[in-house]
């Protein structure tokens, strides 16, 4: 009797599991960009030019990460 090892499925499975971690790592570097990007135009407001907007310098942190991550 022969025995006969399928490693399609099992290479296959490996490559798409890749693909995923490539992938969610590209979208978070994306998303890290762009809070950085948004806390960094923030941070490079004048103080009245954030008092006239309603922001304190403290809450740049927090504004530019429920903008981008949505929490």
């Amino acid at each position: 009797m022969a025995h006969v090892l399928n490693t399609n499925i099992a290479s296959s499975f490996f490559v798409a599991r890749l693909r995923d971690a490539i992938e969610q790592t590209r979208s978070s570097w994306a998303l890290y960009k762009e809070y950085k990007n948004t806390y960094n135009e923030l941070a490079s407001l004048t103080d009245r030019d954030l008092a006239d907007i309603g922001v304190r310098r403290c809450d740049i942190a927090d504004l530019a990460r429920s903008h981008v991550y949505g929490a």
